[in-house]
């Protein structure tokens, strides 16, 4: 039987009518300041001079605007938004530890705090929250998507039912239906000027159309004896000039290089002992590649020969992400401020050069790689400086299935088929929380281009929209039928598009 609790006294009920009455009085600050200095969270430069601020100031908000102004951005309209972390430990800036801190003896006025800070993204990006198209017209599961770099008004979709689409984002709508593989098209990129699109399928071929007619360029690229696992385009800044070039991975153990102009193989890079199962073509001139042999191996891609091989997996290497990704797939279109595109090739090289600098500026100028595997680990390395990795990143209890990096190149988030999303620092690969919310496997995460948001697809149908900061749920996306393989983050914030086991293509807006 279940026990009832009595009701309350007639003296209870009198005390908490007092307690009631009683106002709360705000808490006390301590009088007296404290000595700051500004440093760079990336290089731990000095940012401005060291200054005495009130202890009873120490909000963040007055912090951000203490430092624009001694970084010279007085104008309202020219400031930018900072975050500073704890100086005393872990995570955010928060008053109330320096306060305390100063309570227990630990920091005085005497002795300054350094108050790690970074600027954040100017424009800020809002949290998709409903379905303004579903898009019906494969006939097949949908198993890639890509947004163009240019705006996410395009969108391509590769399916089981042997073609890709193009689909126009603003009404909703099919563009151009890319028919002429014979099998599963597995891999759609957007070459990094908007210009092409590349298809790779189970039929062996990679295919190419031209972005905006959605017309083919010429016939099928052969030489693969087996499907296409994986393209990505050589970044923009690198590009000779009129010859635009990408990689092909596949799963008869090679890479190949193509030119997309005379249709050539440039040359087939040949050393895996199995299934290549993800391409990336770096800022540098090396193309990463991941395989079911367990290795990841570093090619240069001028000469065509191996640079490094780098070991360290117990299982198969499903994917790998670059900390530059975003930037040399927007090549030179930002999306940020001002959104004028160069008119000249020459500038345009320079402004894609320009942005790829920027990303690497966190990281001292390299690139860093996350690898992420079936052995349930994921690796952090930088190939330019060593073969060994920089981090174990451990923590998820199945198979890890993908990985990505934040837009500018702070955070890592990988999904795994234990249901959960993980967040770690890009820096040292520390592991910062887990986002639990999915009931199945997760397939497949993307970043806000702001970084401050992470949307993820799973095999509960569901997509699940996360504040990055806080590592709780944002926004719950119910309304795929079956499991979701697909997702993208357009890069200029806009929309998200999804595919999957459904044959709909979902495309989400806030």
């Amino acid at each position: 039987m279940t026990t009832v609790l009595p009701p309350p006294s007639k003296r209870q009920k009198r005390e908490e009518a007092e307690r009631a009455r009683d106002p709360i009085a705000p808490p006390t600050l301590p009088e007296g300041f404290q000595r700051i200095q500004f440093r760079d969270a990336d290089t731990g430069d000095a940012q401005g001079p060291v200054v005495n601020v009130p202890l009873s100031e120490l909000s963040s908000k007055n912090l951000s605007i203490l430092l624009n102004t001694l970084l010279g951005n007085s104008d309202p309209s020219e400031r930018l938004p900072y975050r500073f972390y704890n100086p005393l430990g872990e995570g955010d800036f928060s008053q109330e530890q320096v306060l305390k801190a100063h309570l227990d003896g630990t920091a005085t006025s005497e002795v300054h705090l350094n108050i790690p800070c970074r600027a954040e993204a100017v424009f800020r990006v809002k949290a998709v929250t409903r379905c303004s198209a579903s898009v019906t017209g494969h006939g097949e599961s949908i198993l890639a998507t890509a947004f163009s770099p240019a705006s996410s008004s395009r969108l391509a979709t590769g399916s089981g039912d042997k073609t890709a689409r193009i689909w126009d984002c603003e009404t909703g709508t099919p563009r151009h239906t890319l028919k002429g593989h014979t099998g599963w098209v597995l891999a759609v990129a957007w070459s990094p000027d908007d210009g092409m699109l590349a298809t790779g399928s189970m039929d062996n071929t990679v295919r190419l159309w031209d972005a905006e007619k959605g017309t083919p360029l010429g016939g099928p690229l052969k030489g693969h004896t087996k499907w296409i696992t994986s393209l990505s385009w050589e970044p923009y800044h690198l590009r000779e000039p009129g010859r635009p070039r990408f990689a092909s991975a596949s799963k008869d153990y090679t890479i190949r290089i193509w030119d997309a102009i005379s249709r050539n193989t440039d040359m087939a890079l040949t050393g895996h002992k199995g299934c290549v199962s993800c391409v990336k073509w770096g800022g540098t001139g090396w193309i990463y590649s991941a395989s079911h042999d367990r290795t990841v191996k570093v090619w240069d891609a001028t000469k065509g020969t191996l640079v490094h091989t780098l070991n360290a997996h117990a299982h198969w290497v499903n994917h790998l992400a670059l900390s530059t990704d975003f930037v040399l797939r927007t090549g030179y279109f930002d999306h940020k401020g001002k959104k004028e595109v160069p008119e000249t090739v020459d500038a345009k090289r320079r402004k894609a050069k320009q942005r790829y600098d920027e990303a690497t500026k966190p990281a001292g100028g390299i690139e860093r790689l996350v690898t992420a595997s079936d052995d349930c680990t994921m690796y952090l390395w930088e190939p330019s400086k060593s073969t060994k990795p920089l981090q174990r990143m451990v923590g998820h209890q199945k198979q890890v299935n993908h990985v990505t990096f934040s837009g500018d190149g702070v955070l890592v988030a990988s999904a795994g088929f234990d249901n959960h999303v993980k967040l770690w620092q890009a820096k040292d690969g520390k592991f910062i929380s887990t986002l639990r919310g999915h009931v199945g496997p997760v397939y497949q995460c993307a970043f806000s281009p702001d970084s401050r948001l992470l949307v993820s697809a799973s095999k509960d149908t569901t997509l699940k929209a996360w504040d990055v900061r806080t590592g709780k749920l944002a926004e719950n996306l119910p309304g795929h039928q079956d499991e979701v393989f697909a997702v993208d983050w357009a890069p200029d914030g806009e929309r998200v598009g999804s595919g999957g086991q459904d044959k709909a293509v979902r495309i989400w807006r806030n």
